[in-house]
């Protein structure tokens, strides 16, 4: 076979390998990446921090390297295979999902350009706004933020009330480990949802603002992420999906949320389900009545979902990425049976 021939066969491969790489690459190593590698350490050390403040107040002895390397990583964490289906989606997700989410998607800009376009129509041309430009673009950014962490909820909310929706959304319930990956144990069509939904909330925001404020403000951003989001990424994101239950009193509990909040969103006992539904901020949960204090919970909690009906393991291929269409279609087929009661007619939601 000629040089060029074999180079013609391989190119496709060879193409299709860089591209992995990159996304890869980009997922590691950019700062605004929700899998960077700086903001998984932050997230340790701050971990590491919180387990030796907690045994100094208990007035024991400060813990051996080893023993504390035990507790972050201890080995039914690496052994679990709903660790390994966590790592599996982070590859799916990271490489793989990108050009599905792409082409469904609402686009924030076309919303804001559109909201800005009626706007226009209505009250007329917009003015300068009086604000200096750093002021400006803190209040969008601050705006912006809101958001998105507002857009998250909604999703969220909806994701548990919709029966059609929790069968999607339910596949990241199915993880009985928590670590930082399981961040990325998302099915396809529950990103697509979160992805529009998020669209349209910060597009019409990015709209409403940049309209009063003349357009002279730009939002605040570090490799393409809002810089206040990330800060709450460095912080704490990565711990909601770990077993530190960091909490922060009584007080900032109603305000902000905290990973303890979120182990009790993953909990299986039933007074959990459908509570603490937020991402950063805890205050949509406390208004809207969702809102689970981690101070008024007690004892160890356990995570995972109901399987009762299902063919595959939680854990597998199909039990995650098939196996949801399975339980939608069902919903959306007519019954057989006649009338039902209320009773065998409700539907398990989730934790």
């Amino acid at each position: 076979m000629a040089e060029g021939s074999q180079n013609a066969w391989f190119s496709p491969y060879l193409r299709t390998l860089e591209y992995c790489a990159n996304a890869i690459a980009h997922s590691t190593f950019s700062p605004g990446s929700v899998f960077s590698i700086f903001s998984l350490l932050c997230a340790l050390l701050i971990a590491v921090a919180f387990l030796a403040y907690r045994r100094a107040r208990k007035g024991k002895p400060p813990v051996r390297l080893r023993v504390l390397a035990r507790a972050l990583f201890p080995r039914w964490f690496w052994r679990s295979a709903s660790m390994r289906a966590d790592i599996g989606f982070y590859f799916l997700n990271t490489v793989a999902i990108g050009g599905f989410i792409g082409w469904g998607l609402i686009s924030a800009n076309t919303v804001s350009h559109l909201t800005i376009h009626a706007l226009t129509g209505a009250l007329g041309p917009s003015h300068a706004s009086p604000l200096p430009h750093i002021v400006a673009s803190a209040w969008l950014t601050l705006a912006l933020f809101v958001a998105y962490d507002f857009a998250y909820w909604i999703d969220h909310y909806l994701s548990h009330k919709i029966p059609v929706l929790w069968d999607f959304h339910r596949v990241h319930h199915t993880a009985e480990t928590l670590s930082p990956l399981t961040n990325a144990r998302v099915h396809p069509v529950d990103s697509l949802i979160f992805a529009n939904i998020t669209g349209l909330c910060v597009g019409s925001t990015h709209g409403v603002v940049g309209y009063f404020l003349g357009n002279a403000a730009s939002e605040a951003m570090l490799s393409g992420t809002n810089v206040i989001y990330l800060g709450f990424l460095f912080a704490v994101v990565h711990l909601q999906h770990s077993h530190v239950p960091i909490q922060f009193g009584r007080r900032l509990n109603r305000i902000f949320f905290s990973p303890a909040h979120h182990h009790i969103h993953h909990s299986t006992r039933p007074e959990h389900f459908n509570s603490n539904l937020g991402s950063c901020l805890a205050v949509w949960d406390w208004m809207f009545g969702t809102l689970i204090d981690p101070q008024e919970v007690k004892g160890r909690l356990t995570f995972g979902v109901e399987m009762e009906g299902d063919r595959y393991t939680p854990h597998s291929m199909a039990g995650t990425l098939v196996w949801p269409f399975v339980r939608a279609a069902r919903r959306a087929m007519p019954r057989r049976t006649p009338a039902k009661t209320a009773a065998n007619t409700a539907y398990e939601l989730s934790p």
